[in-house]
């Protein structure tokens, strides 16, 4: 399924016979057409050149801006990192499109796709266009997210404010009672849904400069995502944010029959905890298939002084999210995707020098249950641990114009979440597991050992 890397595993990391799964591998259930280019999902799998798709990828949010040939370009980075990932066996990236609003805003990434309402960065589209291009080279597949429900890239709340309801809040300024207030205005505001629309036309139909093809026909990209994070925010909104989901996805399908759509949904978490919505949203017919995230920290399953004692419980938890999602899914019959979760480092730090060996494990325990559902078939099809800081030198622990992208955005701690390409031990657990999809042998728990 994926290219083997040459990376080696060091001697902390095991390798073991599992005795608690003992099943040879299933047969697909279905195959998408042979002659296809483009990844499709059909009775809870996906499929790539008629085979079954199973994947460990990344976050790399900022690979347009990195793209680009404008302020904050470096296009010998970007393929410094491409062919680090795609030595590793990391092959889905994950990628916002571009940020709203103006730029020089404290705790938002820039600089910005949409300056203002159609008006463009033209440099940023470019960096996508040289994004994607430089992905078909090395047969990497991106799912491209439209906007954020969140203030790091502007997204909902910019769109608010070109609607003429203020200016966009942060919530590190007025708090979250605020700012949930005002973002839960998105999906009932038809102006700010009616600017966003055009904004997605104006992506879609976007033919890519550098290798004259069309977004709609570049198998480079595995999916079109409504958005980073989508909530209602309050039962007020419920309503309104599920027609916002369906009339959004039907869209993306008109525009583009050839792709798939996911909504970026955090699942359960991103539904205000309403689990028959999240069910609801994820069934309408244009959603190929579930998504959901997974934070131990941001939802207290550990604190910043627990996180290396707490790590049991936080697995706990997150089994039982996660078991949540995949029974959805198989109702559904749609693959499951968790495409965001991270765990900081040992004792809270953000160094790179920092140890991380909580993290080691946890990142084991989901990618061996990622392992295990492709030696059955089953619907837990992959994920995308957030987030890639490749090699970033963060000078600044919060990011100020002129640092280096990380993993990390402007909002949070550089080095909170990301894996850097200095981090061997993690690299061998996301290697390992890897290495295992693709052997076809025997499942193999890993396991971080002291």
């Amino acid at each position: 399924m994926k290219t083997k890397s040459r990376h080696s595993l060091p001697a902390g990391i095991l390798c073991l016979i599992s005795l608690l799964i003992l099943m040879p591998s299933c047969q697909p259930r279905t195959q998408a057409p042979k002659e296809s280019p483009f990844i499709y999902a059909k009775q809870g799998q996906f499929f790539r050149n008629g085979e079954p798709y199973y994947f460990i990828g990344t976050n790399f949010w900022y690979g347009a801006i990195l793209g680009s040939e404008g302020r904050g370009g470096n296009r010998a980075r970007l393929a410094q990192e491409l062919d680090y990932l795609k030595e590793m066996g990391i092959d889905n990236l994950r990628v916002l499109v571009g940020a709203e609003g103006r730029n020089g805003v404290t705790s938002k990434i820039e600089p910005t796709l949409q300056e203002s309402p159609g008006v463009y960065n033209d440099t940023i589209f470019d960096g996508l266009d040289y994004l994607l291009s430089e992905m078909g080279k090395r047969e990497m597949t991106a799912v491209l997210y439209l906007t954020n429900s969140w203030e790091w890239t502007g997204g909902w709340c910019v769109y608010l404010e070109w609607a003429g309801e203020g200016e966009a809040p942060l919530p590190a300024v007025v708090g979250w009672t605020n700012y949930q207030a005002q973002v839960s205005k998105f999906v009932r505001n038809d102006s700010a849904k009616a600017m966003f629309s055009r904004h997605v036309e104006k992506v879609l139909t976007r033919t890519n400069k550098y290798t004259g093809k069309k977004y709609v026909d570049d198998p480079a990209i595995m999916s079109w995502q409504l958005c980073n994070e989508p909530r209602p925010f309050g039962e007020h909104s419920k309503k309104a944010f599920a027609e916002w989901v369906s009339a959004t996805a039907a869209q993306i399908k008109s525009l583009d029959p050839n792709h798939m759509v996911s909504i970026g949904s955090e699942g359960k978490w991103g539904c205000d905890g309403d689990v028959p919505l999240c069910e609801r949203v994820h069934s309408d017919p244009n959603i190929d298939y579930l998504t959901f995230h997974l934070w131990p920290l941001n939802w207290s399953w550990i604190s910043k002084e627990t996180v290396e004692d707490s790590l049991e419980n936080a697995k706990r938890e997150a089994e039982a999210y996660i078991d949540l999602h995949l029974n959805m899914a198989r109702r559904l019959e749609k693959p499951a995707v968790m495409e965001e979760f991270g765990y900081p480092r040992d004792g809270f730090q953000f160094s790179k020098d920092s140890p991380h060996s909580a993290r080691d494990a946890f990142y084991a325990f989901v990618f061996n249950k990622v392992v295990a559902s492709a030696k059955k078939g089953d619907v837990f099809a992959g994920c995308n641990f957030w987030g890639w800081g490749g090699f970033a030198n963060p000078t600044h622990e919060i990011w100020q114009r002129g640092d280096d992208y990380s993993g990390d955005p402007a909002q949070e701690q550089q080095g909170l979440n990301s894996v850097f390409a200095s981090d061997a031990s993690t690299e061998s657990v996301i290697v390992a597991a890897i290495e295992e999809m693709i052997t076809g042998e025997p499942l193999c728990v890993l396991e971080w050992i002291d």
